[in-house]
């Protein structure tokens, strides 16, 4: 499974994930969804339960955004990296925090190279 963050707002998870393999295995898409024992709380959009994708194509992605309209909740698409190749303590990641196909934020993420790789909130922004 890819180390990139995507989530569903708290209390959601389980049904996004399994509707996200419903619609992965009705459009023949190789994805795999389970739903991770983690929450990523931020100060402006609320929590989030993380999700592990096995597939990061655009399809994906959009499957996301449509997980999103579908239940009418906001989602985290994770995933988007920095330019810079600055080996670092940390590993980052940047994300989007969309409501249906709208983006109402971005996210920067971190967490340790080793040892426990839980997510933390390193920056956020609201659009």
């Amino acid at each position: 499974m890819k180390e990139q963050v995507y989530g569903a707002e708290k209390g959601n998870g389980e049904k996004v994930a399994s509707w996200l393999n419903e619609q992965a295995k009705d459009s023949d898409l190789k994805l795999q969804v389970k739903l991770k024992n983690s929450i990523l709380s931020t100060q402006n959009f609320g929590d989030f339960d993380l999700l592990l994708l096995s597939d990061d194509s655009v399809k994906s992605r959009k499957l996301i955004s449509k997980a999103g309209k579908r239940f009418g909740i906001k989602m985290i698409e994770g995933g988007y990296k920095e330019e810079a190749r600055i080996i670092r303590r940390k590993k980052s990641d940047y994300a989007k925090v969309l409501n249906g196909d709208k983006v109402i934020g971005h996210l920067e993420l971190e967490t340790s190279r080793f040892g426990t790789k839980k997510w933390e909130i390193k920056s956020e922004e609201r659009r």
